[in-house]
């Protein structure tokens, strides 16, 4: 039984810390939809009315957030939308390694080592999350790579 307790938990961290950076590019919707929703419940709209401000917080934030990232042709400002994101998805990976490493990390100095590493590892897979959500944009008579061709076919251009 011993055995099986051990290995479930570490199935269980492994589990938390693949959801952990799976979820780190919705750190910045998270943060804001909570704050939304608790400006709502404490200016009196209630439990329900707070949640549903909140939800509707941090969704309107993604989608903008997307769709600014993939509308927007400027590298400066896109990078600036993906550094938002990024930059609350390391708050958030350092928080969350640093509690998981209070649980078997003895050290302070070593638990904060781990903080600092899970934060970077966050804080690129959210960046490179951001960065995915756009195709490369083109512009006018640019091309995305060499037309492919059956054998045997000719392309005419009339």
């Amino acid at each position: 039984m011993l055995i099986l307790g051990i290995g479930l938990g570490v199935i269980g961290l492994g589990f938390f810390c693949w959801l952990l950076f799976n979820l780190a590019v919705y750190a910045l919707p998270f943060f804001a939809g909570l704050t939304a929703g608790l400006a709502a419940y404490h200016s009196g709209a209630g439990v329900v009315g707070g949640i549903l401000v909140g939800f509707f917080a941090g969704a309107v934030l993604l989608a903008l957030g997307q769709v600014a990232f993939a509308a927007i042709r400027s590298h400066l400002i896109r990078a600036a939308i993906a550094l938002l994101f990024a930059a609350l998805a390391t708050v958030a990976g350092y928080h969350a390694t640093l509690g998981v490493a209070h649980i078997g990390v003895p050290s302070e100095a070593w638990r904060a080592v781990f903080a600092v590493i899970g934060a970077v590892v966050a804080g690129v897979t959210a960046w490179v999350r951001m960065t995915i959500f756009a195709e490369p944009l083109l512009g006018q008579g640019d091309t995305a790579g060499p037309a492919l061709v059956p054998a045997g076919r000719t392309i005419s251009r009339g």
